[in-house]
């Protein structure tokens, strides 16, 4: 049976959490193909699109994707929507390729010039061939106070990020199939924003027939947006908590 959603209730007089899912690829782009055909495109809007409507119906945070049809987005500019939406967190959603078919679960990444891995460096480099590196543009700033901002605003972004990583990992544990060391991170070209706590999932593994197999069934990807839906509404709740939005 589906986890039933569960609201999410803010402090008083704090507005609803705001997230932005990024569901991978897309468009030209079909991301990983599995070894029956799945293509890994179909796979995070599908279940980006069920968070969507689970959490609308909760009374959850407020849910809005990259993309909601199959079209081709650059990296940078799906940041930047998450950025230009002020969205309390980020999470692009993948079912990548790993580089041993042995590789299988749910995993989450933050941004970290050096990979924590060599899983986590591969799919960070295969990820960011499909665009260029994001960048903050501060070119309108003076450079000292620019300097200054930006450090103080990727400070807080990076622990934001890590934080949400942890709390959404902890939350799976015996819901969800994870991959062994499952929170991991790497230079993932999506996850640069100077504002958004921003966080990378991969449900699975095309490249591993089970994860496959659980992957390219409907049931199966309802099941997995519903969890992740519930943990995304708490989490989200609390870093605009924290935040003191």
């Amino acid at each position: 049976p589906l986890p039933r959603p569960r609201p999410f209730h803010l402090r008083q007089g704090l507005p609803r959490a705001k997230v932005v899912l990024d569901p991978g690829h897309g468009g030209r782009d079909p991301g990983a193909l599995g070894v029956t055909g799945v293509r890994e495109k179909d796979v995070p809007l599908d279940i980006c699109r069920t968070i969507r409507d689970r959490i609308g119906r909760s009374g959850g945070p407020e849910i809005l994707l990259t993309r909601d049809g199959d079209v081709f987005l650059p990296l940078n500019d799906r940041i930047a929507f998450a950025e230009e939406m002020d969205a309390d967190l980020f999470i692009s959603i993948h079912a990548d390729a790993a580089p041993t078919p042995d590789a299988r679960g749910l995993s989450a990444y933050t941004l970290s010039e050096r990979a924590s891995d060599g899983l986590a460096d591969a799919l960070a480099s295969a990820e960011n061939r499909v665009d260029r590196l994001y960048g903050v543009d501060l070119s309108h700033t003076d450079a000292a106070v620019a300097m200054i901002l930006q450090d103080l605003a990727h400070r807080y972004s990076h622990h934001a990020s890590r934080t949400a990583k942890q709390k959404l990992v902890s939350g799976l544990v015996g819901q969800i199939d994870l991959l062994y060391n499952p929170m991991r991170s790497a230079s993932f070209a999506v996850l640069k924003s100077a504002q958004v706590p921003a966080v990378l999932l991969e449900t699975g593994f095309l490249s591993n027939p089970q994860d496959e197999r659980l992957l390219a069934q409907t049931e199966s990807r309802r099941r997995i947006a519903a969890i992740l839906g519930n943990r995304i509404a708490t989490v989200a709740g609390e870093l605009r908590i924290q935040s003191g939005a």
